[in-house]
Order: structure tokens, then sequence, then C-alpha cells
């Protein structure tokens, strides 16, 4: 499959969008405002240098084998990772693995799924730092600005798919450390009706358990992977249509981790009746 190229300017933007918002600053204030736009402008432009490098040069080899090396055997004996369904994981094309987002350390167990290099979506506040920014984009991640519907940092998963690549994602958007899992957002259905990649739900557990402070403790960790999904490609899927193949992978992914014993979320008839007495003799 051939890709589609993504061209993000120098400033910041992708080709073709529109910039900052214009207007005059009023006199009060006019220092502050225009410090804020500024180091807006910048911290834009660095995380777009970030995207540009993992389009351009992808995983650092040398770098993500070594780590990859040192963190397997790690995982394998300290935290006794099992991994089951690993052979839904494909060696070769698009590949979306959408997973359950507990701890920090999901993308890297995820990572042990595979020997292919995995690409992920990273918090824009790991990237403050230039030196851990460097590390995690040489190991595969880019940047995304949680909660904005980050239009840059999806076309760069795009444009990843589209050559062929593997990107993890997590459709909750954020961490759910306890009990069941999250709703999901509708980009991870975008993504796989823009680009035709097959979708392979992974549930995550025991990653949760792991940390306390800054201590690392020994517990059991085990990944399920299930069956990949195959969606139509569709060029401009409608919300409403994202929302429902999200909703479909969502599901699949919710019965891997209840299969591994992970909390349902209460289904309508288990939900406590709020309603007044009045109201439920009138239904």
């Amino acid at each position: 499959m051939e890709p589609h190229p993504v061209v993000i300017e120098r400033g910041g933007h992708v080709a073709g969008a529109d910039g900052l918002p214009a207007g005059r600053l009023s006199s009060v204030g006019d220092t502050t405002q225009s410090d804020a736009l500024s180091s807006s402008a910048v911290s834009t432009h660095r995380l777009n240098e970030f995207r540009e490098r993992a389009l351009a040069r992808g995983v650092n080899p040398v770098l993500y084998r070594l780590t990859r090396a040192v963190l397997l055997p790690f995982f394998l004996l300290y935290f006794r990772l099992e991994r089951i369904g690993r052979e839904h994981v494909s060696g070769s094309g698009p590949v979306l693995l959408a997973a359950n987002h507990r701890s920090f350390l999901d993308p890297f167990v995820i990572g042990a799924l595979t020997r292919r290099p995995v690409y992920y979506m990273a918090k824009r506040e790991l990237f403050e730092r230039r030196l851990k920014a460097w590390l995690l984009n040489s190991l595969g991640a880019f940047p995304v600005d949680r909660g904005s519907g980050d239009e840059h940092a999806m076309a760069t998963a795009r444009t990843i798919l589209e050559r062929g690549g593997c990107v993890v994602i997590f459709p909750e958007g954020t961490r759910v450390r306890h009990g069941p899992l999250g709703h999901p957002h509708r980009g991870v259905g975008r993504l796989a009706l823009q680009t035709g990649a097959r979708v392979v739900p992974v549930a995550v557990m025991g990653t949760e358990d792991v940390r306390r402070g800054w201590r690392i403790r020994p517990h059991k960790v085990t990944l399920r992977c299930g069956r990949p999904l195959g969606f139509p490609i569709a060029e401009h899927p409608s919300p409403s249509i994202a929302l429902g193949v999200a909703e479909r992978i969502w599901a699949c992914v919710s019965f891997q981790w209840e299969w591994l014993g992970g909390a349902s979320a209460a289904r309508p008839e288990e939900l406590p009746d709020r309603r007044s007495p009045r109201q439920a003799r009138a239904a």
C-alpha cells in the first residue's frame, strides 16, 4: 500500500491548516499575551519536530533492539509476563493494537508481543524535557495533545499505518487505574476505517499493581490478544460511524479483559433504579 505523505510545516502545522488566531492584542497585557502565544508556538513546533522524526526516521534500530533485549527478559522474569494470543499480531502489514490503559508500562509490555517496532501516542507532557523526549521518540513514541482532537497526532498515526507499520492506541484516551474499563473515543474507529489496518484487541492486566511510588514491585502481568478485526476503508467516516466501529473494537477488548478476570462494567439491568416511585409505576 502506497503511503499518503503528511506534510508538517516547520511552523508547526499540517500543510493547509489554519494558523494561530489573527487579531490585534489589547494594549493592556500585550507582553503577557505575546509571550503566551510565542511559548505555545515554540511548544507546537517542538512537538511537530518529534512527529516529523517518527515519520522520517522511525525508531532508532540499535536503541530499540537493545532496549527490547533488556526489557523482555526483565518482564518475563520479574513480572512473570504471560502473552496469550500473540500469534494474532501479524509480523508485517498495517496493524493497529487497541488496548486498555492502566499504567505507564503498558506501551512497553505491549511491545513485547511482537519483534517488529511498534509506535504509540504519548501525552505531550512527556516531551517537555529534551533527553526524555529524544529517548521516547527513538523508541517509537510521538506526542499527542489529549482532549483536543489532535489532528497532527492522528495524521502521524495514519501515515505510519499506511506505510505498513504497527501502532498502539489506547481508545480510553487516558489511564483508568482501577475497576472496570473506561469508554472508548472514536479515534480508533477513524484510524481503522481510514487506513484499512487490521485491529487487534488487546487486554492488559496487572500493570496497575506494579508501581508503588518510585518502587517497581514484582507482580504478575498478563496480555491477551483477540482475533484481528477488519473494516472497509472509508476516507471520510462520519463521527457516528467512527464511534460505532470504536465501540465494536472496544467490545472485543472488553471480552479479552473479562476473560482474564477483569471487572465488567455494570449492565443497564444491573444499574440501580434512580427513578421516583411514580416514574417507576408509569414505566
